[in-house]
């Protein structure tokens, strides 16, 4: 088994990046070799995102182009994550040469469901439960970055929203215990990592079983706790990510005052600015309540980096209904969004619905939307020059190998002319330019 040689390719979201993160430290406890090129491997596993139907057959393809490459080699070929979940053993049907279907809540038990295709069965799956807290130990050398760390806190989604699958792919909301998050994080600051990020689909929804770990924390919600506790670690800077505005307390901002490491960005997904696109997504909250949330978060003392997720083209969404999200976006003015076509995915409510708003109305819906963010975040990155920002050095940067990049507290991606050494330092950096989704400036010493 040792000479076995495993290739993994990661699509979607930070979960599935954590994910990744775990089955790799089992493969390699395993005795299987991790590769960084398919092409000399001997297993090919395909971690895969459902959120969208184009990222659905990304994999797909993904697959036949690296078989077509192999050309008749043999290779093991394995597809996990959300699509595995989904569709199950109707993918070895769909793609008779996959070998493996692994299952989101199966991914600690990979290097066995190898083994049984090793052994000779031809078509394993596992798409069975697991413990939260069960194998999310993840060796440093498996980690993404040896500086930023992604912890899992809560997995899976109750809210149902009507064009979204999560819910069906990862399932309920299942929190972590607060003592396994601590100790993950006390854990990864002894190793030397600078930052963490709170993930989950929803962060604002967890809820452990007991309150073993936070007994000594204040704090309106078991979340606004948390991040007291985990600020309480000592770790330089912690993120999080997603948050719900429905259940977004405004604790949280309280904590992120009171703590310097409880970085100043908050990601909070609208969506849409029509109530009526609103409904049909059932997304629990309208426009108004959207906006005085916001208009609460940008009153606090400590200035905050604000960031949102839009669709555009929902099902029934009239000239009149993206005007609405337009405005909206003027109001919140953020510092970054995400714009998403509406795509349609099997298995959720609004596939129900008809698919009425034409691709080519979508694609000018999402350049309109496009082009005012650019305008409000070109603004923004402006007023930001003279002044200085922490950032955490990551490596070079892509553009330039005399640069250096990294992220500030507020998730901004700022370059610098600087050497390796400072890699993994929280350095000060004063902005001297602003590109659209970017910023560049000078080490201060």
């Amino acid at each position: 088994m040792s000479s076995k040689r495993v290739y993994i390719e990661t699509f979607g979201c930070q979960m599935n990046v954590a994910d990744t993160e775990r089955a790799v430290t089992r493969l390699r406890a395993s005795g299987y070799d991790i590769l960084d090129s398919p092409e000399s491997a001997d297993i090919l596993l395909f971690n895969t995102c459902s959120v969208r139907a184009r990222a659905e057959q990304k994999v797909y393809n993904r697959i036949g182009e690296t078989l077509k490459k192999a050309g008749k080699v043999e290779k093991i070929i394995g597809v996990m994550g959300c699509v595995a979940q989904l569709e199950g053993d109707s993918i070895f049907e769909r793609a008779p040469k996959v070998n493996l279907v692994v299952g989101t809540r199966a991914v600690d038990r990979l290097p066995e469901i190898i083994g049984r295709v090793l052994d000779g069965e031809k078509r394993a799956s596992d798409l069975g439960e697991r413990r939260l807290d069960e194998g999310l130990d993840i060796s440093p050398a498996e980690r993404h970055s040896p500086y930023v760390a992604f912890v899992p806190i809560i997995e899976g989604c109750n809210k149902f929203c009507t064009y979204c699958i999560v819910p069906y792919s990862r399932g309920r909301e299942r929190s972590r215990s607060a003592t396994a998050i601590l100790s993950e994080v006390n854990r990864l600051h002894a190793d030397g990592y600078r930052e963490v990020h709170l993930i989950g689909q929803n962060v604002n929804s967890y809820r452990p079983s007991n309150d073993v770990g936070l007994e000594n924390f204040t704090g309106a919600t078991p979340f606004s706790r948390l991040l007291r506790a985990v600020a309480g670690t000592g770790i330089a800077r912690i993120k999080f990510t997603t948050s719900f505005p429905r259940d977004f307390h405004p604790d949280i901002m309280t904590a992120i005052e009171e703590q310097q490491n409880l970085c100043d960005w908050i990601h909070l997904p609208v969506q849409s600015g029509s109530d009526h696109i609103l409904r049909r997504m059932r997304r629990g909250y309208n426009a108004d309540y959207y906006k005085r949330l916001v208009d609460v978060i940008k009153q606090a003392k400590r200035p905050v980096a604000f960031t949102s997720d839009i669709i555009v083209g929902f099902p029934g969404e009239t000239d009149e209904e993206f005007e609405q999200t337009l405005k909206l976006i003027e109001h919140c003015r953020y510092d970054a969004i995400y714009i998403f076509k509406y795509s349609e995915r099997r298995g959720t409510p609004a596939a129900k619905l008809t698919d009425d708003v034409p691709s080519d109305v979508k694609a000018a819906r999402f350049q309109a939307l496009s082009s005012m963010q650019k305008t409000i975040q070109g603004r923004i990155h402006k007023s930001l020059i003279g002044k200085t920002l922490d950032v955490l050095v990551e490596g070079e940067s892509a553009k330039s190998a005399l640069d250096m990049t990294g992220h500030s507290t507020c998730h901004r991606v700022v370059n610098f002319s600087g050497g390796h050494s400072l890699a993994g330092r929280v350095v000060q950096v004063r902005v001297t330019d602003a590109k659209v989704n970017s910023l560049y400036g000078e080490l201060m010493n």
